[in-house]
């Protein structure tokens, strides 16, 4: 009904009353029964607890450890077929772990060994609590980073590593803890305000920063700053120059072009992923034998000296919680614990992607948490799921997540036998090894096609990248979520409304903006509300509407076109409602009926109409104004007018609602 170019309309009855075409209110629900679907649909979307209705006590029990430990799951129905490709995978990314692990340790400014131990115990757990089946388990270069900066500030590790050590075992429990309770109180959708565009920045700066600090062992320096911004790193690069090591620098821009090269290669030809996983531990091969045959460490090019032999020693009396460092500890812990919790899952949801298969994000905080917990009681510092890894993971074949106890039992057999070997492992190798993988986080691409798709996101990008690079791990994080954040402010507090338009020769009503064909409706002002209606934007929307009113009648006047007589809300996108919304609403009434105007609301939600009619207004405003949709708002309105019309000529009359 309502077609705005005929002058059959049905009469005003059946817009009231119907034949069915009356907006619904919906039946009053308890309180309590409402709030109790609010509160699930916002923290158990998923709803976890449906696999356990009409099941057996017994049959529930299994589910649950199975719900806890999804190794359960998916272990019974464990092949030969899978371990194969298990074993190639875990072999794989054991050699790619073990250079890893020792360079960011460095890069943490924390003993070497610390890389090995946070590569054996982290991933038994997750191998049984996580449900990723591609992510691998490990030490990340940003974490490792944020550590060293934040802890540094007020501890040296150089001048008290016994306390910087304790410190960042306590960062660790503290993120564990962090990222379990998120995982356990369902608050998962917290970390999804670190925006896609804030990581992409954030990365690419902490990637440029890792870098800049890798001159020290690429250039052989004793003595670097503490501070992170690209500023400081340069000064104290360009300040010691009599201190360069050209034996050094020849060395560590070898490995870095061997390291890149097979990169591209391997790039080049997918199937020869393992040359570019195998090229870390090569290069420790390499490096390590060339300093024991030429005796470099005496000619200006450190090493890494003796690697205690052993597994993880217990660490658990060695968390400084009577600290006076202990509120550092708890902020590091918590800063690094949302950025390994973002790249972790980040991580597995893409390659799950790949494969066809979900993973519960609130399982994976659960699983990370678990897994820091208990590093943290095992001489571990904060592990997660590095892209790095996982890729080399993914790309060898992995069908599960044994693929992680593999890479944990050859770190083992490493810890136990092969650790005397790294003795003579040059810095300058494990700089290289840095390097080489931080070039891969600065993903100048994905800036590009930010650029291109939405200039907004690319200034949060960049605003994260700048601060990081310029500032501080922490100032970056914290102006990119605050850009994030004020970007949502501003959707919600200034949200768009738009006017709509018949398209010709069909019924439908469009944005005349979007579609140039779209004709504006004689006598009718029809509006689009875009989003919520709350306090933080109806002062907005009242004064944006009765602007619009202003326009279109401005517009009406100089065209000598008919007058406006109708304006129409359309609130098909206005998902809820609160009290400020319902004085917005009243008081755009006001405004139409004092300018001899009449107001209609179109296709307005469950939600929404219930809060109407519980405050009067469905009944202030007359119920015969509410409808389906736009085209039947349109329909009655253009039945009145020709009805008004009809009158005005039989009885000469300017009233124009006596028959309203």
């Amino acid at each position: 009904m309502g077609n705005a170019d005929s002058d059959e309309y049905p009469p005003m009855e059946s817009v009231a009353d119907g034949g069915g075409h009356r907006v619904a209110i919906p039946p009053p629900r308890p309180f309590f029964e409402s709030l109790r679907c609010s509160l699930k649909e916002t923290f158990f979307p998923d709803d976890p607890l449906r696999q356990f209705k009409g099941q057996p006590p017994s049959r529930r029990l299994v589910l649950g450890l199975q719900y806890v430990l999804p190794i359960l799951e998916w272990g019974p129905r464990y092949s030969l077929g899978f371990l194969r490709a298990d074993l190639v995978s875990g072999v794989t990314i054991a050699s790619l772990a073990i250079p890893q692990g020792i360079s960011y340790a460095k890069l943490a400014n924390l003993p070497p060994i610390l890389g090995l131990y946070s590569s054996f115990v982290p991933p038994l757990v997750y191998a049984m609590m996580g449900s990723s089946r591609d992510l691998a388990v490990g030490t990340v270069a940003v974490a490792s980073l944020l550590t060293a900066s934040m802890l540094g500030k007020e501890v040296k590790a150089s001048e008290n590593p016994t306390l910087y050590l304790h410190l960042a075992f306590t960062a660790t429990f503290v993120a564990g803890v962090f990222q379990a309770s998120l995982g356990l109180l369902r608050l998962g959708f917290l970390v999804d305000f670190l925006s896609h565009a804030t990581i992409v920045g954030f990365m690419a700066g902490a990637a440029t920063v890792v870098c800049l600090q890798q001159l020290k062992g690429i250039l052989g320096l004793t003595r670097f700053t503490h501070e992170t911004d690209v500023i400081s790193v340069m000064r104290s690069v360009f300040s010691q120059t009599h201190e360069w090591r050209w034996e050094s620098a020849v060395l560590g821009c070898c490995f870095l072009f061997f390291l890149l090269l097979t990169r591209y290669l391997s790039k080049r030809r997918p199937k020869f992923f393992w040359i570019s996983a195998m090229a870390p531990l090569m290069t420790v091969i390499l490096g390590s034998l060339l300093v024991y045959l030429t005796h470099a460490e005496k000619h200006g090019v450190p090493v890494i000296g003796p690697l205690k032999k052993g597994l993880n020693p217990p660490s658990s009396t060695d968390l400084a919680f009577g600290s006076p460092y202990l509120s550092t500890a708890v902020k590091t812990g918590i800063v690094t614990g949302v950025i390994a919790l973002a790249e972790g899952i980040a991580v597995g949801r893409s390659f799950a992607m790949f494969k066809n298969y979900h993973i519960d994000g609130n399982k994976e905080m659960i699983a990370f948490g678990m897994m820091n917990i208990a590093g943290s009681c095992t001489s571990c510092y904060l592990t997660t799921g590095p892209f790095s890894r996982s890729a080399v993971n993914f790309n060898a074949g992995c069908k599960t997540a044994v693929s992680n106890i593999v890479m944990a039992i050859a770190i083992m057999f490493t810890l136990m036998f092969l650790t005397p070997l790294f003795h003579y492992t040059p810095l300058v190798v494990l700089s290289s090894i840095i390097i080489a993988a931080m070039l891969g986080l600065i993903d100048y691409e994905t800036a590009i096609h930010l650029w291109v798709v939405d200039k907004f996101d690319f200034v949060v990008c960049m605003a994260a990248y700048v601060g990081v690079v310029f500032g501080s791990v922490e100032i970056g994080l914290v102006i990119a979520v605050a850009i994030s954040l004020l970007r949502v402010l501003l959707f919600v507090a200034r949200p768009r409304t738009f006017v709509l338009g018949r398209i010709p020769n069909c019924n439908a009503y469009r944005n005349i903006e979007q579609y140039p064909i779209a004709k504006n409706v004689p006598g009718i002002l029809i509006l689009e509300i875009n989003a919520p209606i709350y306090f933080a934007n109806a002062g907005y929307l009242r004064e944006r509407i009765s602007r619009w009113i202003d326009e279109e009648e401005d517009r009406l006047k100089a065209s000598g076109e008919a007058n406006l007589q109708y304006v129409i809300l359309d609130m098909g996108a206005v998902g809820g409602i609160d009290t400020s919304g319902i004085s917005m609403l009243e008081e755009i009434k006001k405004t139409v009926e004092r300018r001899d105007l009449k107001l209609a609301l179109a296709n307005p939600g469950g939600d929404v109409m219930k809060k109407l009619s519980k405050s009067k207004f469905v009944e202030n405003l007359g119920q015969e104004w509410f409808f389906l949709t736009v085209e039947q708002a349109v329909g009655a309105c253009n039945f009145m007018l020709h009805k008004c019309k009809a009158d005005t000529k039989r009885d000469g009359s300017d009233e124009k609602w006596n028959n309203v």
